[in-house]
This record gives C-alpha cells, structure tokens and sequence, in this order.
C-alpha cells in the first residue's frame, strides 16, 4: 500500500511557528541588539522545526537515499520523521515512543519553568527587589532553562540536520546573553547580586546546599534581576 506523503501543509508551517513566535515573545521581549540576535536565532529554530514537521522533511529526504537501506521506516511520511524512532527500530505509533514521552516531560517542565520564573520576575520588577525565589532561587537564569528545556524536547520529538546544527549555537547565544546582563546587575547592585550569584548556579541547578524550603538561603539584601 502506498504510504501518505503527509507534508507540503504550510499554512500549519505558518500557524504553528507564529503561534510559538508569539508565545516566546511574550516571555523575552528583545529590546536591544544582543537581545534580537538571540531572539532571531531562537526563531530561525522554531521555522526550520516546523517547517521540516510539515511543510518539506528535508532531513528525511537526505537520509533516506543514504540510510534507506538499513532503516526503511526513514519513508517520506509524517511518521518517518520520528528521526529517533527509525534509528532504533521503533515499529509501533510514534506517539506512543519513549522519546515522544521524553519530548512531554522537557517541554511541560520547561513551559513551567518559564511561567512560574515570570511571575517571579514581574513581582521583582514591581518591588524593585532582586529575584531570587521560585525558580530563582535554583538558577539565576531559569526563563532561559526553560526556553531550551523546551527546544530539547522538540529535539527528542522531531530532530532534524539543521536544528540539531543551530542548537548548541543558541546555547551559546543565550549563555553570552546571560553573562551580559549579569553585567549589568552587577553593576547597579554590587554585593547584592554577588551574594545571590555566589550560591545560585547559572544554569544547572546543584543538588544540595538547600534550606527547609526547597532553596538557597540568601543574605537579605535588596535588588532587582533577571
């Protein structure tokens, strides 16, 4: 039986990559130069994700004609492009595949990450207080953990040669980013930020060195950050 081609829907390309655009905009305002760099490339990601899940599945069509033989569930069908599950064999729905369950978990936590970070941060910004509860107190920079909490779980769900190419380049943009406006919160707020960066990591949160309430225990200091 032949199979379907299931691709070539670019008005879904253009729904669902506007819809997502939209979302992290909401999130991460770009406002200055450094700021739309990381936003554009973050951007660039999410239309060449889509743009393979349901408009033209490039990479499929690359590795089809190179791997074919030793993998032919790698078809030009929207379940051929469960790149994970043609590699290990996975014969049964590809919803149903552990990588798809895995894609669940990184991108649910990381959209709760994103949303409980930016209430956090809104109340900073309101009280003019440094943000260092919630997510905050585990990483200094949680919004960002969730926005590529999110892309990894993309990544699991539906990889594909150039966003697989264009992640670590966003890591890498989102760490200078980081670094950047931890610059500048030194500068306004001095010891208080140096006292919430000495015990809070960056990114990846440290297992232990947690007080009775799930967090690090800070110094009382006033500030405001990110």
């Amino acid at each position: 039986m032949e199979q379907a081609y299931d691709y070539g829907m670019w008005v879904v390309v253009a729904i669902n990559a506007a819809l997502f655009i939209g979302f992290v905009s909401s999130y991460i305002a770009p406002m200055r130069r450094r700021e739309w760099r990381s936003f554009g490339a973050l951007t660039a990601f999410i239309i060449a994700l889509f743009t393979e899940m349901y408009g033209f599945p490039l990479t499929i069509y690359v590795l089809s004609g190179w791997l074919g033989s030793r993998f032919p569930a790698l078809t030009l069908t929207h379940s051929g492009g469960h790149l994970w599950n043609d590699l290990i064999g996975w014969t049964g729905d590809p919803h149903m595949s552990p990588f798809h369950f895995a894609s669940y978990a990184f991108m649910l936590g990381g959209f709760w990450v994103i949303a409980k970070a930016w209430r956090v941060l809104w109340a900073s910004a309101r009280t003019g207080t440094l943000a260092t509860t919630g997510p905050y107190a585990r990483v200094r920079h949680p919004q960002y953990v969730g926005f590529l909490a999110v892309m990894s779980g993309f990544l699991l769900q539906w990889p594909t040669i150039p966003t697989l190419v264009m992640f670590p380049v966003l890591v890498a943009m989102y760490r200078r980013l980081a670094l950047a406006e931890e610059r500048e919160v030194r500068a306004q707020f001095g010891a208080a930020w140096d006292d919430y960066a000495a015990m809070t990591p960056r990114f990846i949160p440290r297992r232990g060195a947690l007080d009775g309430s799930g967090g690090p225990t800070p110094r009382p200091r006033a500030g405001v950050g990110r």
